[in-house]
């Protein structure tokens, strides 16, 4: 008696209310909200989840297209070779960490330094700041090519203008030629098309720190310096370690810029883990090999992606 007399109470001042009380409204709601999510989660189903099943299936196998042999199962013999016994494959990871870490410090240092001088001005800001970021709208394969002529040893602008700023007294370097400076070139090329990306983002985090701290330190007797140590910097952080992590995904997938400027050359000097991967699918046609050294990457991204969220966490006080 008490579960109806409730029923019909909730009925009646729905009724009251002007609000139809319509049984089994909620499961309709639910139901219509799995139709508009069904599409797009089979989509990804389709686009991301099988193929990486169907990769992790080719890793225990031997497959090479340049021969007829049928796909063969070997186990852990494609990731034991892989790791133990392919050296250039840990000269290219060697490479792809010397871009990810010089690159992204070089970047970092140099966007932060551009963001502070940015955030000081007043109606100039947002000009300049789309000016800085023409080299981040240009697709790298533009970038790929233009850098390929500015580095020519011969009729590049590069050594042209150092031999102009030298008086003749030096001709300059062969830039992607030279197993010196090869990577060099590399480091520089993306430190020019991507700095900008990491200015932004350093700059979106200053907009949002509370003038009310700076004016406070200053009358404390702050410096300038010990006002963005200890006030700027830690409020920052948590976008910076946003900014890295993207920044440090992308330069562990550095391909277009090696293909179109060195092509992973002088020797192996430039190669990096993408580029090797590329040869080892599209040049050699070994499929099993291929879909072992992807794997290996994709363990790696994945526990790079969670040691900055982690260190996310602790700098917000979560852990």
């Amino acid at each position: 008696m008490g579960d109806r007399l409730v029923v019909s109470e909730t009925a009646g001042t729905a009724q009251e209310s002007g609000v139809p009380h319509v049984p089994g409204g909620r499961l309709r709601r639910r139901g219509v909200g799995i139709l508009f999510v069904l599409p797009a989660a089979l989509t990804l189903l389709a686009i991301t989840i099988f193929p990486l099943i169907y990769e992790l299936r080719l890793v225990f196998m031997s497959w090479e297209l340049t021969t007829n042999a049928a796909p063969e199962f070997v186990g852990l013999q494609n990731l034991i070779t892989v790791l133990f016994k392919d050296e250039r494959f840990w000269t290219s990871m060697r490479v792809t960490a010397t871009l990810i870490v010089l690159g992204v410090a070089i970047q970092l240092t140099l966007g932060t330094g551009l963001a502070l001088l940015l955030n000081r001005l007043g109606r100039w800001r947002t000009g300049l700041v789309s000016l800085f970021l023409i080299p981040v709208m240009i697709a790298p394969v533009v970038a790929g090519f233009q850098f390929r002529m500015i580095y020519h040893d011969q009729f590049g602008p590069l050594n042209y203008l150092i031999e102009q700023v030298t008086f003749g007294r030096w001709h300059g370097l062969a830039w992607i030629a030279n197993p010196k400076v090869a990577l060099f070139s590399i480091l520089m090329t993306d430190v020019w098309q991507w700095t900008p990306f990491l200015m932004l983002i350093v700059l979106a985090g200053l907009q949002s720190v509370p003038q009310e701290l700076h004016e406070a330190a200053e009358v404390d007797g702050a410096s300038p310096w010990q006002t963005f140590w200890r006030i700027t910097l830690p409020l920052l952080l948590p976008v910076i370690i946003i900014g890295i992590l993207i920044r440090a995904m992308d330069s562990f997938k550095l391909f277009d810029i090696i293909y179109l400027v060195t092509g992973g050359g002088p020797g192996n000097v430039t190669e990096t883990i993408s580029f090797y991967t590329y040869l080892q699918g599209f040049k050699f046609f070994s499929l099993g090999y291929t879909a072992a050294m992807a794997f290996i990457q994709l363990i790696v991204i994945t526990v790079i992606a969670q040691v900055f969220l982690r260190f996310q966490k602790r700098g917000r006080g979560e852990i």
